[in-house]
């Protein structure tokens, strides 16, 4: 099986956040992990795109973890990246944002990332 690529928008250098977990928990499972963060550097030891439109990968994910007026600024990037899926995470969007999603032909889902793989954030401590 191919190796799967997913691109954390709001991906944080602390590891306590969720941002941080997330791609922790993503490379633990074997996936190529992009982390967006317009800070840039590196997270995890992985090199930082700014933004998701420079992210030059084919992406079976996109995972967000960003309040929902930032996430509903970043819908028309997102869609226009092209992901198989959108998850926006516990606090990325609210009812505007999903159905601007949505209205963007999104295949959008409203829930936890880290969850879906099998995995808990309670593991990335």
């Amino acid at each position: 099986m191919a190796e799967k690529t997913i691109a954390v928008v709001g991906a944080s250098h602390q590891r306590y956040k969720y941002g941080n977990k997330c791609v922790r928990a993503y490379r633990s499972a074997g996936w190529r992990v992009i982390p967006v963060n317009p800070a840039g550097g590196e997270i995890e030891g992985l090199p930082v795109a700014r933004r998701l439109a420079d992210v030059d990968a084919e992406l079976d994910r996109v995972s967000v973890y960003l309040p929902p007026a930032k996430t509903l600024e970043l819908v028309p990037e997102i869609a226009a990246k092209g992901a198989r899926e959108v998850w926006l995470n516990p606090g990325a969007a609210d009812a505007e944002v999903i159905a601007a999603a949505r209205a963007a032909g999104l295949n959008v889902i409203d829930g936890c990332s880290i969850v879906d793989i099998g995995l808990s954030p309670a593991q990335f401590p």
